[in-house]
């Protein structure tokens, strides 16, 4: 077709098919046609060339778009705007918000809710005051807006529903439904309740009464939320797939399988299970209250027509539970197969899995995929995930280099980082990143808090902790939950102070759990003290019998103290109970390809070569000063010969996996180990050793932490 032919109509009418199925590849064609094109430039298509690439992800074509607008107007300002709003990019949109000569409501609005999606209220609040310093009106958009940034100040949310009922935006359907959402998850049911019943039937809509389900399923008031739902059945109100979609995130709240189970039935009776937005909630429920994933691949299966929310929901349910990972990558793959392009979604939970798998191969495919994507790489939440993954696979240097290349950071960015210095050990890093996260305005959440307190934990600041630990309460009104109360046991514990430990876990306000007990038990193991230990591991017994640790614990260190009998009586009691412990193994990831390894190993192919090595290292090692340390041979009796057991230690899985490292790789390249369980003593004094002989820095990451051996030291301090 000759260019001639080509009208202002039918660019139009094409331009908005391709936009209506997010066509791009049939939309950049027409974009190329245009611009060769007789047709005269037109500000109206070259807005709706950028809706086009906002909507399908493509944020740097879009900006080329519209730098190219000779006259750009209001509304070619508010589509980039809202297209940068809406994927996070909050500090860009306010660039751009600052560039408008003149903006009006709908740009006010868009950069406020943009804040508000990121809970940022300070930069809301201040737009929010400017609009109305210039005289410009509010909505009902704006408000709400203004209410979800607001979302944790439960104050605010007051202040803000008196300016609703006093501008007389309280009969506004979405400024009421904010205000029942953030009553609801600061706890403020009864002023959440207050206002779903003074909205009146009239102005009561679906969203209402799914919002206030959810609102009773938060806070485990499940009886009111299933009769809410009752009485919308028998009042005639429309329940839709959110309705169903909502009660079923109820049954999720309570942990409640059963329910759900029943729920699922229903929904089998009224054909509404085979709707994507209801499968996605009854895939959810299953991966997080202790349904298989069978069960949810069977739910998957029978959606005809699986959307982009399912899929990630499928790979989301895989990459909870770390022996799926490979289920989540797989799953990652096939929704690519099937034509669904991931999004910040998919990348997070598949970023996830590939931390899991301890993969940093894995994690950099991803994140190359993430970056030719264009706008998930740069989402803020994908980013928070890549950092992670990178501190949790040991290339902590790659996690804050993209750290400090972010746009910008949230709350999440500075927990993933402050996370990743406290599990390499590098708390002074860690609690300065904690201190600048302070000053710089972004209140702590309490997974911050775990992090700080986990940082104090591995560098024994005893004081520190304690003073971070009442600031949880005293400043950020943060109830320490059971996983603060066992970092605080933590430290206590390795700083030898088992009595201060012991007494902190009979003064909690609630039952210590497993966690309380399992820190302290490990703390007694670390210093040796007996009794206790055997009160812990009585306590831990009790709350999870089937639990091999406590039984590991107390027979290895009755084996240290050469008490045999107590040792045989533990593992009879094991093998009577049908307790297996768990099979020591170590990882190393090379060329693409995983290299596992267990003690003694027979099968791996180049394990003539890795004795041998092993063997030359041991003279090596002797000979600057290295004894091997026989107490972690953990054999059987106290008649094994002592080269027995010096063979055994001598060939622990961490130690098969460095010698294979080093062997494989060029002499002057790290070295990354991982180990399903906690280091030995004796590989840990070896590793320091081989570290300094071959000039090699090598790295170990057990289940508790990291260790960086580098010439003959760790970054631990030998403080683990």
């Amino acid at each position: 077709m000759s260019q001639v032919s080509w009208t202002y109509q039918a660019f139009r009418q094409l331009l908005k098919a391709c936009i209506t199925n997010r066509d791009l590849p049939t939309g950049k064609a027409l974009h190329t046609l245009y611009i060769k094109s007789t047709v005269p430039s037109s500000t109206y298509l070259s807005n709706h060339f950028i809706i086009l690439y906002s909507k399908c992800n493509r944020l740097t074509t879009a900006h080329n778009a519209f730098k190219h607008i000779h006259e750009p107007n209001i509304f070619s300002f508010n589509v980039l705007l809202d297209a940068y709003a809406k994927e996070s990019l909050t500090d860009i949109a306010h660039h751009l918000f600052d560039q408008i000569p003149q903006p009006d409501l709908v740009s006010y609005n868009t950069i406020i809710t943009a804040y508000a999606d990121c809970r940022n209220p300070l930069p809301a609040l201040q737009l929010f005051k400017e609009m109305r310093e210039i005289g410009l009106e509010m909505d009902g958009f704006t408000l709400s807006g203004v209410i979800t940034a607001c979302c944790n100040d439960v104050n605010l949310i007051r202040q803000l529903h008196c300016l609703s009922v006093s501008s007389g935006f309280d009969s506004y359907v979405s400024v009421n439904n904010s205000l029942v959402t953030y009553y609801g998850k600061n706890g403020c049911l009864v002023e959440a309740e207050r206002v779903f019943y003074d909205m009146g039937e009239e102005n009561r809509d679906e969203v209402s009464w799914n919002t206030m389900i959810v609102a009773y399923g938060q806070h485990r008031m499940g009886f009111k939320a299933l009769a809410l739902f009752q009485e919308m059945n028998q009042k005639g109100i429309d329940i839709d797939i959110f309705t169903l979609a909502s009660a079923l995130t109820v049954f999720t709240c309570l942990d409640d399988l059963f329910g759900g189970l029943q729920f699922h039935s229903n929904l089998i009776k009224t054909g509404f299970y085979q709707n994507s937005h209801v499968g996605s909630g009854l895939i959810d429920l299953y991966a997080k209250c202790g349904g298989s994933m069978l069960e949810c691949r069977k739910v998957f299966e029978e959606i005809p027509v699986p959307d982009s929310v399912l899929w990630n929901t499928m790979i989301f349910g895989y990459s909870l539970d770390e022996e799926l990972s490979e289920e989540a990558l797989d799953c990652f793959r096939q929704m690519q197969r099937s034509g669904h392009w991931p999004d910040d979604c998919s990348f997070v939970c598949v970023t996830r899995a590939c931390s899991h798998l301890s993969s940093p191969s894995q994690g950099k495919q991803i994140h190359a995929l993430a970056i030719k994507s264009e706008i998930p790489a740069n989402q803020i939440s994908v980013h928070n995930a890549l950092v992670a993954m990178y501190s949790k696979c040991g290339i902590l240097q790659d996690a804050r280099r993209l750290f400090d290349r972010m746009p910008e950071h949230n709350t999440v960015s500075l927990n993933s980082i402050i996370a990743g210095y406290a599990q390499h050990g590098i708390g002074v890093e860690s609690l300065r990143l904690f201190e600048q996260m302070l000053e710089i305005g972004n209140a702590p959440t309490r997974i911050t808090f775990i992090s700080v307190l986990s940082a104090c934990a591995h560098t024994g600041k005893v004081e520190e902790g304690k003073r971070y630990f009442s600031m949880m309460k005293e400043k950020f009104g943060i109830e320490p939950e059971s996983e603060h109360y066992s970092c605080m046991i933590d430290l206590l514990g390795r700083a030898g102070k088992l009595c201060e430990a012991a007494e902190l876990i009979e003064t909690m306000p609630f039952n210590p759990g497993s966690i309380g007990w399992a820190a302290l038990l490990g703390a007694c193991r670390t210093h040796g003290n007996m009794e206790l230990a055997e009160k812990a591991a009585n306590h831990l017994l009790q709350l999870e019998p089937t639990n091999a640790t406590p039984y590991v614990v107390l027979a290895n260190m009755y084996h240290s103290a050469g008490k045999w009998e107590e040792v045989s009586r533990v593992r009879k009691l094991m093998r009577a109970k049908g307790v297996k412990k768990k099979p020591g193994c170590s990882w190393i990831e090379l060329n693409n390809r995983v290299n596992v390894f267990v003690a003694e190993d027979r099968y791996h192919p180049m394990i003539k070569e890795i004795n041998g090595y092993l063997e030359e290292l041991s003279t090596r090692m002797k000979g600057a000063g290295y004894v091997p340390d026989v107490r972690w041979a953990l054999v059987k009796d106290d008649e094994t010969e002592e080269g027995e057991k010096e063979f055994k230690i001598g060939h622990h899985s961490e130690k098969l996996a460095v010698a294979f490292g080093l062997l494989s790789t060029k002499n002057w390249e790290p070295i990354i180990v991982m180990k399903n369980l906690r280091i030995c003593g004796d590989c840990h004094n070896a590793i320091k050793f081989i570290s300094k002989i071959t000039g090699r820095v090598i790295t170990v990451r057990d289940t508790h932490r990291f260790h960086c051996f580098k010439g003959g030291k760790c970054s631990c301090g030998d403080y683990w």
